[in-house]
């Protein structure tokens, strides 16, 4: 009989750790929480210092049980619950759950499913940090008490179903403030010279652009600015003032937080926050290789820290070494330092084993999975190589006063792009005439182009780009990013359109009531000092009860002024072009569990519904109506004709208006290329760059 009991959150993760530590250890999973605070009312003794009142989880009863039944029996009981705050109060919550305290308990950690990491941690084992339990104490209780203290005047002064939260408020207030200042924006011109010139000897042209003076770079913000620099050239000779060649390198990515990871997953794999982070926990826990058995592929995947552990440090560099050489190995004095400050000791996140590329574990992947854990291994594998090398040229060119300027660069050295270049990296502005330019060449003017322009709105959020803005500003840790996310989309406070977020109707009711009643709870600097403070609560220099102290009665003062003063909003429904065949009334958006839907305004006396049909400009082949885009039951998009079930084009991939020469159908998109969409004919050519 096994004498040891080890605890771990998820089922995935029992039989890879059983495989670890033998016959004398059993695991068993806790499935996350066992215990939390009541889902009907507030659960905190506000008259009682604020003392939280758990209670075990609906539904929990027989894992409670089991769990019980398990400890009775084992000699020690190991808690292997995830390393970070959470996991360090879920631990918590298991020993008063099962009533542990006169049991031997020890706390386990370890940042990869790993045997290495799994026995080193029972070496290192220790007692719960109640300083991590009591920062998590605070969080859950400050978001509880945002949660149903605010939500309940939503209800009563908006419409029901609606919540407000203490870090999905601040965030929907930031999407909000980014679309008034789009709204607010106001274009200004702005104006570029291009200059067309001949070298002696070369058929091409150099293309050069205008930059001013000698001293000074000069504006050119209007027309009269552009005619003034050119009246000023005619008849001008010009010359090669000066060619400067010399060398630039670029380091090496970071590797991947949660934060990044977020970022790049959504940039380059179109992955949203949330499932970004469900895939990586399919990849920490485990994936089954078959012969290997259930191995995890990436360590821990709720971190901000940039750091690398020794032992991966050590198996990069053989790797890259053997791989690619010894030049592509890291030069250790160059590498980046951490910037910000660390909330847990994790390390980055990185393969558990380099060796385990992405292709040899490709077979036993879902599509999903493997891209990003190659996306994942690219990056850890870039990060332990050397810097990408540039030889650069400049050429500036004066006529007159003024001062032309032409650079370009090429890859001298290749360094970590060998393996990983991401969308943010600068590209080489390849430039042949340069390579042969000197300051003796002799350049003759053939022509201006002078080109007007208008400076540019912010850009809206998309997912990325808030997660990083979230980051920035200290709102929320990596374990709420994409909660958040997921909640304001959810609510319908956000829609999302071509990447893009933008605010709805509701949603702006809700930021606007918020800001006028709770301006604290929606100030991104407020929220980011509570982030703060909790750091401290972890660090033991803050009590977690005079955060709540502090908090709460401003909260419930704020709450009952707005009650008393606050009017009932009524939202109005969007209104479509869409006309009701029933009763002739023009259909409004409503929002369902799958979305948005037409329904008719004149609901009770007329019921009619009707699903959004997205229509992407390409008739159907069979019948000649739309293409439409539609979502099987389970979610996944396809096109379909706008008559069906009359007609039954299908087709899994986009169509596009092109047609197949060879067979006059479709043709469909598949990645850079158009297939045709006729299985068994071949064709396919190059899709235009300006569809991408």
């Amino acid at each position: 009989m096994a004498k040891y009991l080890v605890i771990v959150e998820s089922p995935a993760k029992v039989k890879t750790i059983k495989k670890f530590l033998g016959s004398n250890y059993e695991v068993i999973a806790s499935q996350g929480h066992v215990r939390d605070l009541p889902k009907s009312t507030l659960g905190i003794d506000v008259e009682h210092d604020y003392e939280p009142k758990y209670i075990t989880i609906r539904g929990k009863g027989d894992v409670v049980s089991a769990l019980r039944k398990e400890t009775k029996k084992a000699e020690k009981i190991y808690l292997a619950t995830d390393p970070d705050r959470e996991g360090e109060a879920i631990s918590w919550h298991l020993v008063e759950t099962l009533k542990l305290q006169d049991k031997k308990v020890y706390r386990i950690t370890f940042n990869e499913i790993t045997k290495n990491a799994v026995k080193e941690s029972l070496k290192n084992a220790r007692e719960i940090n109640m300083n991590l339990v009591d920062a998590q104490q605070a969080r859950r209780v400050l978001d509880r008490m945002v949660g149903y203290k605010i939500s309940p005047l939503l209800w009563a002064k908006v419409k029901r179903g609606l919540s407000a939260g203490r870090v999905q408020s601040v965030t929907l207030r930031m999407i909000c403030d980014r679309e008034d200042e789009i709204n607010a924006f106001i274009p200004k011109e702005y104006w570029t010279l291009g200059a067309t010139f001949s070298l002696k000897g070369e058929k091409k042209p150099l293309i050069a652009s205008f930059y001013g003076t000698e001293d000074e770079k000069m504006e050119l913000n209007s027309k009269a600015d552009v005619e003034k620099v050119t009246n000023a050239l005619k008849g001008a000779k010009y010359e090669i003032l000066d060619v400067k060649t010399g060398k630039r390198s670029i380091k090496p990515p970071l590797p991947f937080t949660t934060s990044t990871l977020q970022q790049e997953a959504n940039k380059t794999l179109g992955f949203a926050t949330a499932k970004t982070m469900r895939i990586a926990q399919q990849l920490y826990e485990g994936v089954d290789l078959k012969k290997e058995g259930t191995v995890a592929l990436i360590s821990y995947l709720r971190t901000d820290s940039t750091r690398i552990s020794d032992e991966a440090k050590t198996a990069a560099s053989a790797y890259i070494s053997n791989q690619f050489g010894n030049q592509y190995c890291i030069d250790e004095g160059n590498v980046k330092k951490e910037e910000k400050r660390i909330q847990d000791a994790h390390e980055a996140i990185r393969p558990t084993d380099i060796n385990r590329t992405p292709e040899s574990v490709k077979n036993f992947l879902s599509r999903d999975q493997f891209r990003l854990y190659q996306l994942i291994w690219k990056r850890f594998t870039a990060s332990r190589m050397a810097a990408s090398v540039f030889e650069t040229v400049a050429v500036r060119i004066k006529g007159k006063e003024y001062i032309f300027r032409v650079s370009a660069s090429k890859v001298a050295f290749d360094g970590y792009r060998k393996v990983y270049a991401s969308e943010d990296d600068e590209k080489a502005e390849s430039n042949a005439l340069l390579n042969s330019i000197t300051k003796d060449s002799k350049v003759s003017f053939e022509e201006f182009n002078p080109e007007q322009h208008f400076t540019q709105p912010p850009a809206h959020f998309t997912e990325s780009s808030l997660v990083r803005a979230m980051e920035e500003q200290g709102i929320g840790r990596p374990s709420t990013y994409a909660p958040t996310i997921s909640t304001i989309m959810g609510r319908h406070y956000v829609l999302k359109e071509d990447k893009n977020l933008y605010v709805s109707e509701l949603g702006e009711v809700v930021n606007r009531l918020m800001k006028d009643s709770f301006p604290s709870i929606v100030d991104t600097e407020f929220t980011a000092n509570m982030e703060a403070l909790l750091d401290k609560v972890e660090e033991g220099t803050v009590n977690w009860k005079t955060i709540i102290r502090n908090f709460y009665p401003d909260l419930d003062e704020a709450v009952k002024t707005a009650e008393e003063n606050l009017d009932k909003i009524k939202v109005q429904d969007e209104e479509s072009d869409e006309v009701c065949e029933l009763c002739g009334r023009k259909m409004v958006y409503k929002y369902g569990p799958h979305g948005r839907f037409l329904a008719c305004p004149g609901f009770p006396e007329c019921r009619n519904t009707k699903t959004i049909l997205i229509r992407i400009g390409v008739s159907c082949p069979k019948c000649g109506k739309d293409i439409v885009e539609r979502k099987t039951k389970k979610g996944r998009r396809y096109y379909g004709c706008e008559g069906a079930p009359d007609c039954d084009f299908m087709s899994w991939q986009r169509p596009t208006k092109e047609k197949c020469p060879n067979c006059n159908n479709v043709m469909v998109v598949k990645g850079n290329r158009l297939v045709c969409a006729t299985e068994g004919c071949g064709y396919s050519i190059d899709r235009p760059e300006e569809s991408r």
